[in-house]
Order: structure tokens, then sequence, then C-alpha cells
């Protein structure tokens, strides 16, 4: 009986799967029965055939494209089914499929449909790289669309990254300034052993000792630069870039600076009040001349010492690609700290030069194709001094 069961299940899956198109094939195998979708069912293989085409009936124009009118109360309404219908993972699956198989790109502008889209990254880059094409009457809502995306990274990244920065610890010396998260416990607990209470069962501290934390002053000393390829390829890299550095922005402790390019620069830094504002600063597409860059965003070194330079790009140059290796060569020896922060795109996968990530490391500039949870904890091994050499081992290991 469980076999059976278990066969029509798979019959089922299979029969959504194929589509409409495949039910006679399943009935000469099953006995001359049809497969018994339920209700449930017969709404995903609706939903499905929309986009995949399965049906003679479904879709929103049979793959011929979904220009000619305003067919959006059915599309919103089969967005509402999906999102009912299917896992979140898969709801951005399908959604993205149905922009470019159905040619709803241009749909998606609509207000209506934006408010129902499910929160993706994916989509989130196409809406910047098409921002220019933005009807008037769809812009506040394809920006509260981003702003959804902004607000769940913001989730993923803040807290850790303040953490990253506010936690360097001098654990060779001690303060009298109390600090929970500086609490030295051994040193406390071994100091006060004498101080143990044999009615509650536990030590009562008579003094408590704290690690010594960088001073607020010397904190300020530091100028974190991220220098953002904005050419077409860089879409997912150049959202968690631009809400890393309005995180980093927001702490006075740090001097930011944000510069996006292609074959042109444009310095962003004025915009980091604003996420939202940012990433619409951001002109996805166009070629790339990343030495040119780095050259305009020399003369913020002012302390090389205590600067953090963050090249974020897939290492397509199209420049001078001898200069470019002599101006990075040149940051690193006069002691800034540099990182590039190779482009990942396609959910998380990285997408770059392997030739031109391969010089880059010889000079001994580490390259990550980083995820984006391991930002906040590479920022606070650059921040500490840490051997970044060591940490991309240890990152490459977990991968």
């Amino acid at each position: 009986m469980v076999q059976i069961m278990e066969e029509t299940g798979r019959i089922k899956r299979w029969r959504l799967i194929l589509g409409v198109e495949s039910e006679e094939r399943f009935i000469s195998m099953n006995g001359n029965e049809k497969p018994g979708l339920s209700e449930e069912q017969l709404m995903m293989d609706q939903a499905l055939a929309a986009i995949y085409n399965h049906s003679e009936s479904g879709g929103f124009g049979q793959g011929r494209g979904a220009g000619n009118g305003p067919s959006n109360p059915k599309i919103s309404k089969w967005l509402g089914d999906v999102r009912t219908l299917f896992e979140k993972d898969l709801v951005t699956v399908i959604q993205s499929d149905a922009i470019e198989r159905c040619g709803l790109r241009q749909l998606i502008f609509e207000p209506e449909l934006l408010e129902n889209l499910e929160p993706d990254i994916g989509l989130a880059s196409t809406l910047l790289m098409l921002k220019d094409q933005i009807p008037k009457r769809s812009k506040e809502s394809a920006r509260a669309f981003i702003a959804k995306i902004v607000e769940e990274i913001n989730k993923l990244l803040e807290a850790d990254i303040r953490r990253a920065v506010t936690s360097s610890i001098n654990r060779r010396l001690h303060s009298p300034i109390p600090s929970a998260s500086a609490l030295d416990f051994q040193l406390t607990i071994r100091r006060n052993l004498k101080n143990y209470n044999k009615e509650l069962g536990t030590i009562v501290p008579e003094r408590f000792y704290f690690f010594d934390r960088t001073t607020a002053a010397a904190s300020r000393q530091w100028t974190v630069i991220l220098d953002v390829d904005q050419s077409g390829s860089m879409g997912e890299s150049v959202i968690y870039s631009s809400i890393m550095s309005c995180i980093l922005a927001s702490m006075a402790s740090i001097r930011t600076h944000i510069v996006a390019f292609d074959t042109n620069i444009v310095d962003l830094t004025e915009k980091c009040d604003d996420p939202v504002d940012l990433l619409f600063g951001f002109q996805l597409g166009g070629g790339t001349n990343i030495d040119q860059s780095v050259a305009y965003c020399q003369k913020f070194v002012e302390n090389p010492s205590k600067t953090l330079f963050f090249l974020i790009t897939d290492l397509e140059e199209g420049g001078n690609r001898a200069s470019l290796m002599n101006r990075l060569k040149e940051l690193k020896e006069s002691g800034v700290t540099v990182v590039c922060l190779l482009a990942i795109a396609d959910g998380g996968k990285p997408y770059y030069d392997a030739q031109m990530a391969e010089k880059v490391a010889r000079i001994g500039i580490p390259c990550f194709a980083c995820n984006p949870e391991m930002l906040p904890l590479l920022l606070q091994r650059a921040l500490k001094g840490q051997d970044l050499g060591e940490f991309r081992k240890e990152f490459e290991k977990r991968k």
C-alpha cells in the first residue's frame, strides 16, 4: 500500500514537471487512470503553465511576449498564486523565469506588480540596470521594492559590521573603563577566587578586569575606501557593497568614501545617508577602467597605515592593466591595507577574471569571492591589522 502511494506521488510530481501535454502518457502508464491532481496541484499546474508554456490554455503570451496590452490583473493574480503555492526560494526562480521567458521585463515596472513581487536580489539588480526606463508612475514602487531588499541585507550585516568596528580589543593591555564586551573573564575569575561565597555557591567579584579597547580618537583615524565597479556584471556586488558603505558611513569612528566607476568615475560619498539613494546613483552597465578609478581614490589616502581600501570588481579591466598593477602595488607598499572583493552573481557564485586575480594575489593583495556573511569578519580582521592571507586560507577551507 505504501509503495503504491509513493508511486502515485511520483507520477503526480512528474506530471507537474512535464505539463498537461504529458497526461495521456501517464494515463496509459497508470491503467487508463488520470494522475488525479489535487485542487492545489491543479493550481500549481496552471501557474507553471503560464510561464513554461505546457498547455494551450494557460500563459501570459505563450512565450511570444506580453507587451500587447495591460494584462496586469491576470499577472497580479498569478503572482499572488505563486507566492501562496510555492516556497520562497522557488518563488524567486519562477519570477525570474517569468520575466525572461514571457517578456514581462517592462511589466514589472507597473506599480501593482512591484507591490506583489517577492523581494529578490536578482530582480533588484534588473531594476537598477533598467532604472532610467522606469516610468514616473512606478518610481516610488521601484524604490519601495529596492528598500525591501536593503532592509533584508541590513538585518544580515548591520549588527556584525558595527561589532567588527567596535571590537578592536588589545588583549595585552587592560583598561579601567568598564565594557561588557571587553570583560577579561579569566583574569576576573582568577583574581576573585578568594571571594567564593559558600552560601550562594558562586564567586562574588570584588573587582572586574577589562581589556583595553581602541580609543574613539584612535578609531577615528581609520579611513575606509570602497571603489566599486558598476559595469553590468556587478549587480549583486553593487547592492551588498553600497549597503556596507552606508553602515560604515553612519559610524562616527570611521571616515568612509564610496566611489563608483565604469569608464567614468562618480564619487557617491555624499549619498551614503540613504542606501536606496546610493543604489540609484549607480549606473549599471558600460565598460571598465579600474586603473583610472584607483588613481582617483589615491587622493583619499592621508595615513596609509590607517587606511583600508576595498576594490570591488570582476577585474575585467578595459584600461591599462600594467598601470593598474603598479598602482595597487604602490598602495600596498605605502602601508594601505588593500583587499580585492571579487564580483558575486547568480545567488553568490563568483564571477571574475581569474588571470588578473592571480596577478593581484601574487603582489600580496588578497582576493576574495566573498559571501556577504563573511564581510564583517573580514572587516574586523583588517581593522585589527591581522594577516588577511591567513584569513583567506580559513575562508577557502569553509567553502
